[in-house]
């Protein structure tokens, strides 16, 4: 009777667990529902033509494309962060050894919103250091666009989940996706950044994440150091990190006011 007693007493915890991490699944899902539909307009498609050079044991060579990011809207006249390794690869060629050389040429920018409206936009300031690249519409929005405030960011830890944001592809129809990331490490020097996991997930460079409670942390973006000799390549020497809103806040103050 002892050991049926104990059986049953087992059951019961084992289902109270179990009905409360589904509750807390469930909260989860709809947090995450809820931040999505608060900010997906301010999450938009940065359209450019890249024309890359590339160089490297005397050989070289020249290409032109068409491609897309994803970029976080953060201020109501349109300007928009990216991750400035997404728009001129150029900016990580430093992983590839000092034999590479490459340059690369923008041009025909636009932000595709979330009504797909194109807005003819350009580069406004780069930053190599910290992987971010601001654009800005060419001409000032006649009405205030969609945006993430950084200011009041949330600071997350060590296993602390994150919500972040994405607007796939054409081949996806450009719908919006939103994809539950946990930090995996917290670096503080010599700048304080933090380090997903690397579960498959839709997030890309460029998705801006945000706490459970709506509260922004940061921008997707790659970090990338130099090539060493006898290291193990470029895998040894880039990795997406998350970059706290304060340093990109940093990036914002030094934006020129429109022309």
């Amino acid at each position: 009777m002892y050991i049926l007693r104990k059986y049953v007493v087992a059951a019961i915890a084992l289902s109270v667990l179990t009905l409360s991490l589904s509750a807390r699944a469930q909260s989860d899902a709809e947090k995450g529902r809820a931040i999505l539909k608060a900010n997906q307009a301010a999450v938009v498609t940065v359209q450019m033509v890249v024309k890359i050079t590339w160089s490297m044991g005397g050989n070289s060579n020249q290409n032109e494309s068409k491609v897309e990011a994803t970029g976080t809207v953060i201020g109501a006249d349109g300007l928009t962060v990216l991750a400035l390794s997404s728009t001129d690869p150029s900016s990580i060629s430093k992983t590839m050894g000092s034999d590479f050389k490459m340059d690369a040429e923008l041009s025909d920018i636009k932000l595709l919103l979330q009504d797909d409206t194109e807005v003819p936009a350009e580069v406004v300031i780069r930053d190599v250091e910290l992987d971010l690249a601001f654009v800005r519409p060419l001409e000032k929005p006649a009405t205030p666009m969609a945006f993430v405030d950084l200011n009041g960011a949330a600071e997350v830890q060590l296993l602390d989940r994150v919500l972040t944001l994405n607007r796939l592809g054409r081949v996806a129809n450009r719908v919006y996706s939103a994809s539950f990331e946990y930090i995996d490490a917290v670096v503080e020097k010599p700048r304080r950044y933090y380090i997903p996991g690397n579960d498959p997930t839709s997030t890309s460079a460029g998705c801006p994440s945000f706490d459970l409670d709506g509260k922004i942390v940061g921008v997707f973006v790659l970090r990338a150091i130099s090539a060493e000799a006898g290291t193990g390549g470029r895998r040894d020497n880039v990795m997406p990190i998350i970059l706290p809103a304060i340093d990109i806040l940093d990036g914002v103050a030094q934006v020129p006011p429109f022309k």
